[in-house]
C-alpha cells in the first residue's frame, strides 16, 4: 500500500511539468476571488493578438498582459461579463474572440462544416446513381458473338 502511494505521489510530480500553464502573473491577480475566477473565464476566451492560437491568459505577449489588465481593471468597475467582452471587442474587434459570434459575417464561418458535409453527401449520391447496376446474369450474345464463339470452340480439322 505504502509504495503504492508513493508510485502516485511521484508520477503526479512528475506530471506537473506537463500541466497547463498560465501566464498570469500574481501581481495582476485580483484579490477578490469570484472577480479573479471571472476574470480567468472572460481571459480564457479572448485571443492572444500576438499569438493568435493562444487564449490571453495563457500568453506570456506583453499585448496579452495589457489585455488581461483591461479585462480586470473592467470588472473592478462593476461590469458584467457580457460588457467586459463587449468593450474589448470595441477595441481590438471580433478576431479577439476564440469563439467568433453568429452575426452576418460570420455566417459562413459557423455554417461552412454543415454546407461541406451536405456537398459531400449529394456528391456521394451522383456517383452512386451513375454506377452501373450489376445484374446477375450476362447479357445475352448477339448473332455476331455467337457465330464467333462457335468458331473458336469447334476443333480444327485433323490432317491426314
Amino acid at each position: 500500500m505504502r509504495n503504492r502511494l508513493l508510485a502516485l505521489l511521484a508520477a503526479l510530480f512528475l506530471a506537473l511539468p506537463f500541466g497547463p500553464a498560465f501566464a498570469v502573473d500574481p501581481a495582476e491577480q485580483l484579490l477578490d476571488t469570484k472577480l479573479e475566477a471571472r476574470a480567468r473565464d472572460i481571459s480564457a476566451g479572448l485571443r492572444c493578438l500576438v499569438c493568435q492560437n493562444q487564449s490571453i491568459d495563457d500568453s506570456d505577449a506583453p499585448l496579452a498582459r495589457d489585455l488581461r489588465l483591461i479585462v480586470r481593471q473592467q470588472l473592478q468597475k462593476g461590469q458584467s461579463d457580457g460588457q467586459v467582452i463587449d468593450y474589448v471587442v470595441d477595441r481590438y474587434g471580433e478576431f479577439v474572440l476564440l469563439k467568433p459570434r453568429l452575426h452576418l459575417n460570420t455566417l459562413l464561418l459557423w455554417l461552412a462544416p454543415l454546407l461541406l458535409i451536405a456537398g459531400g453527401i449529394v456528391l456521394a449520391s451522383r456517383i452512386v446513381r451513375r454506377l452501373p447496376e450489376k445484374s446477375d446474369a450476362p447479357a445475352p450474345l448477339s448473332a455476331e458473338e455467337q457465330k464467333e464463339l462457335e468458331k473458336l470452340l469447334t476443333p480444327p480439322p485433323v490432317k491426314s
